[in-house]
């Protein structure tokens, strides 16, 4: 594991106010990046998503986040796959909003 991911937990905490809100708490975690294969690509073309690489990370690090941060810019997990045999989860990342992503700034 060469490179870095924060994965983003969603947490509710309750202002001074007494308003609730939601903030997204980073958690780094190591990881090996790498491309999507071409079949991928085209499949998850087809239903909407934008993929854009695989997260390779030890499952336990892995807490069923749904969104994260790499290199400065946030991204979505939408799919994840056991590696078979080993301790590995595969999170399959894709940037929101079309081809350059949502607008807003990472936590």
């Amino acid at each position: 594991m060469d490179d870095v991911i924060s994965l983003l937990t969603p947490e509710r905490t309750q202002g001074t106010d007494g308003v609730w809100r939601s903030e997204l708490t980073p958690r780094e975690v190591f990881c090996q990046i790498s491309s999507v294969t071409r079949s991928e690509f085209y499949q998850a073309g087809r239903n909407g998503l934008n993929p854009q690489f695989v997260a390779t990370v030890f499952a336990g690090d892995y807490q069923g986040e749904s969104s994260c941060v790499y290199d400065g810019k946030p991204y979505a997990i939408y799919r994840t796959y056991h590696v078979p045999g080993t301790d590995y989860i595969e999170l399959y990342i894709q940037r929101e909003g079309g081809t350059n992503g949502k607008q807003a700034s990472p936590p």
